[in-house]
């Protein structure tokens, strides 16, 4: 007759001695670096195939949408003035190899904020509250060129396609989440990898933007005006939190470009209409 004792099961062997809160943001964790490689590859995605879309195609997506663009000026002076900014795109285009199809058309706006934004079909919109704050035509054509940079380089389009193919990703990975903290972690990386890509394009709009205006002016003077103007605002956020490089760093890149290029001629001055 064999020896058999039975022994007592020792307590907790059916339990991990790991912090379940430990095992919790070790997956967390994993899962965001796995949809931040996922957005990525998305983003890149896009920004490969956008390009392809037709202007056409821009400019029918416009029309249809037309009631959410800015109208168009009223003022007898406002005509003027957007005239005055058509002819000035016009002659910085000149030197650009333009997409096919491209009909770039700039618009003036009426509003004290100091803005510029280039959008889909070709449109560019000037407002009023950044032409207060040029000094000279110089000042005011680095901020058309830059603006018509983004057009010729698909900006617009490759923005919205990027937007769109994130923000659906996001929405259906966060169907899936009950964690209000997961959520959070979902729309912050959504927002980073969009934000990267577009310091991106400023950075690309602004070196076009300085060799149309040397091949037109043949120099760069004045181009950091926008930029000072900017900076003079505030302090500005950190770079990883902004949707464009910092103001310094620009007015930077445009120094080290004068140096590396002949500066001939002085700024123009703004005509008087702009003036008024």
């Amino acid at each position: 007759m064999s020896n058999y004792e039975n022994r007592p099961v020792p307590e907790g062997i059916n339990y991990s001695q790991e912090n379940p809160l430990k095992e919790f943001f070790l997956l967390l964790l994993a899962a965001g670096g796995a949809l931040l490689v996922l957005l990525l590859i998305l983003s890149l995605a896009a920004q490969k195939l956008a390009p392809l879309v037709p202007f056409s195609l821009e400019e029918k997506l416009v029309s249809r949408y037309a009631e959410q663009f800015p109208a168009a000026p009223e003022s007898e002076r406002a005509q003027l003035i957007e005239n005055y900014l058509q002819q000035l795109a016009d002659q910085l285009l000149e030197s650009q190899r333009l997409p096919e199809g491209l009909n770039l058309k700039i618009h003036y706006l009426s509003s004290k904020t100091v803005n510029a934004f280039a959008t889909l079909g070709g449109n560019v919109y000037i407002l009023d509250g950044l032409l207060e704050q040029m000094d000279s035509e110089n000042a005011l054509a680095m901020v058309v060129a830059h603006e018509i940079a983004h057009i010729i380089n698909r900006d617009p389009i490759v923005a919205m396609g990027r937007g769109l193919t994130v923000s659906l990703a996001l929405a259906s990975v966060a169907g899936l989440s009950n964690s209000g903290a997961a959520d959070w972690l979902i729309q912050q990386l959504g927002l980073a990898t969009v934000m990267s890509f577009t310091r991106d394009q400023e950075r690309a709009a602004d070196a076009m933007a300085l060799d149309m205006l040397q091949a037109h002016y043949g120099n760069v003077q004045g181009a950091g005006r926008l930029f000072a103007v900017m900076s003079e605002g505030g302090i500005a956020p950190p770079e990883l939190l902004s949707t464009h490089p910092l103001s310094d760093k620009r007015i930077a890149a445009i120094q080290a470009y004068a140096q590396s290029h002949p500066q001939q001629g002085e700024p123009y001055p703004l005509p008087e209409l702009i003036q008024q």
